[in-house]
């Protein structure tokens, strides 16, 4: 039997035979959206990614407010405000974040604006441990500050812009998302050293022009800009190591931290310039 589809017109309603054509281009839709909320399902071994990153990145998992407070102060955590391009939501308790979740949420807050023409809303940023809801994993990132939470629109086409965007930066090992569905948001773990190595890779490692999203770069984009996080240092690192990782120079790293030499020591803060499009 044909499928129908009712149409209305000056004479009133009738019935007609849906175009065969049109069919399986529906049925493809419906395939594609289902595919890309499937394929951000998460799971237990999303979650044992994301928590080994954070430990392989030497992260402190902050157990109260106080500890949160302490690495604002230390500069390790950035205050995240907001902007025309994305917002958060009055549920956000601790508007902290690692200085590259920062720089994520900027850089996606202005495509997904443009793309979309609505505001971003940020749900959850860092959460100390004993903050955390009672349905949370154990292995929540939440508390390392590399975590936010992004609430699900309830149009189609930015749903399906922003899952192409976060499936596109989970192919090239920046983030981690997951879909969630009570309540329905996007959990994003961005793997802060990748995904600032990604941004300065689209730049080809100069000081010219950034791309002005997410995507691989088709062409010369919008003059670049710069934005200064600041790096405590780990156990084995070298200046050459930073200077990599964040697509700069240990000469540049030297003239903005006053180095006279190459030495540097755990714990110490350097200040990184790196460009955020």
């Amino acid at each position: 039997m044909a499928r129908l589809n009712r149409v209305r017109g000056s004479s009133g309603s009738r019935w007609r035979p849906l175009s065969a054509a049109l069919i399986p281009l529906l049925a493809m839709a419906a395939v594609a959206e289902r595919a890309a909320a499937q394929s951000l399902r998460g799971g237990s071994a999303s979650m044992s990614a994301q928590n080994a990153k954070a430990r392989q990145y030497d992260y402190t998992f902050l157990t109260n407010p106080a500890h949160v407070r302490r690495f604002v102060d230390l500069g390790l955590l950035v205050g995240i405000r907001g902007n025309r391009h994305y917002r958060l939501d009055n549920e956000v308790s601790f508007p902290y974040a690692r200085p590259e979740v920062k720089m994520f949420l900027e850089r996606l807050g202005r495509q997904y604006h443009s793309a979309c023409g609505e505001q971003l809303v940020v749900t959850s940023l860092t959460r100390p441990q004993n903050r955390q809801p009672g349905n949370s994993s154990s292995l929540s990132v939440h508390p390392t500050g590399m975590a936010v939470d992004l609430r699900r629109s309830l149009v189609r086409k930015c749903r399906s812009w922003l899952e192409e965007v976060l499936l596109h930066l989970e192919r090239v090992g920046a983030v981690e998302a997951t879909y969630e569905r009570r309540p329905p948001h996007y959990h994003v773990a961005v793997y802060t050293q990748d995904y600032a190595r990604y941004v300065a890779a689209l730049g080809g490692g100069s000081r010219v022009a950034f791309a002005p999203d997410n995507s691989p770069p088709q062409g010369v984009g919008p003059a670049a800009e710069e934005t200064m996080l600041r790096y405590e240092v780990r156990r084995g690192d070298t200046l050459w190591d930073i200077a990599r990782t964040y697509g700069t120079t240990v000469d540049e790293l030297k003239s903005a931290n006053g180095l006279a030499g190459s030495r540097i020591y755990a714990g110490q803060l350097l200040e990184v310039r790196v460009e955020t499009r």
